[in-house]
């Protein structure tokens, strides 16, 4: 079983999103978060089509801190429902200095 996780989120604007990562990196709850503007999602809202500018936002954790930030950026979101997945990172593909750096970040 992996031992990293990356937490793919939508958010509002770069600044909601930007606020939450401060929080959760201050907190060692993720590493790094990447925050990618721009994107436009399509998606289905109580029975209607929608469509709304948002940004991604991947953060980089550990498994054993993946819970809990996915609980802490549901607390931090504007959104009813956020989208919010933890995805594991294949470790034997992944540079290892840098997950070393991960687990040093999030505390592990």
């Amino acid at each position: 079983m992996s031992e990293h996780r990356l937490i793919y989120s939508t958010w509002p604007d770069a600044e909601a999103a930007e606020a939450a990562a401060r929080t959760v990196i201050a907190e060692k709850l993720a590493g790094c978060a990447n925050i990618l503007p721009g994107a436009v999602s399509v998606f289905q809202w109580e029975g209607k089509t929608m469509r709304d500018p948002e940004c991604i936002m991947l953060f980089k954790t550990t498994a054993g801190s993946a819970e809990t930030l996915i609980r802490r950026l549901a607390g931090l979101h504007p959104y009813d429902v956020p989208a919010l997945s933890a995805i594991p990172l294949d470790e034997a593909a992944s540079h290892a200095p840098y997950l070393a750096w991960l687990d040093e970040s999030c505390g592990a």
